[in-house]
C-alpha cells in the first residue's frame, strides 16, 4: 500500500526550529541541510511501510491518538498516526523527551 504523507503544523514548526538551531545556534548550515534531508528521507520511507512500526502505549504519546506510532532518525523521534491511506506527521521531537509507560 502507498501512503500519502501529510505534515501537521506542529511538525512543520518542529522542522523549522530544528533547522534554525543547527544552522544558527551551532553555526552549521551545511549540517542543518543534511540533517533535515535525512529526517525527510526517513519520513518519506513511511509512504511504503507506515503500519509496520509498533503502536505506542507511552502516556506521553497517547495525546496524539490511540494509533500513534514512532520512528527514529538519529536522536529525533518522528511521531505519526495512520488513517486509511494517509500518514499524519504529528511531531518531530528529541527522543529523550518521551517519557512514561
Amino acid at each position: 500500500m502507498k501512503y500519502k504523507i501529510v505534515y501537521l503544523a506542529n511538525a512543520e514548526y518542529d522542522l523549522i526550529d530544528l533547522f534554525n538551531v543547527i544552522c544558527f545556534d551551532y553555526k552549521s548550515p551545511i549540517l542543518a541541510k543534511k540533517y533535515i534531508k535525512g529526517l525527510e528521507d526517513t519520513i518519506q520511507s513511511l509512504a511504503k511501510n507506515a503500519e509496520s512500526y509498533v503502536l505506542q502505549v507511552r502516556r506521553s504519546l497517547l495525546q496524539y491518538g490511540i494509533n500513534v506510532r514512532r520512528i527514529n532518525y538519529k536522536r529525533m523521534a518522528i511521531i505519526y498516526t495512520v488513517h486509511e491511506d494517509v500518514v499524519y506527521i504529528q511531531r518531530i521531537i528529541p527522543a529523550s523527551t518521551i517519557t512514561g509507560l
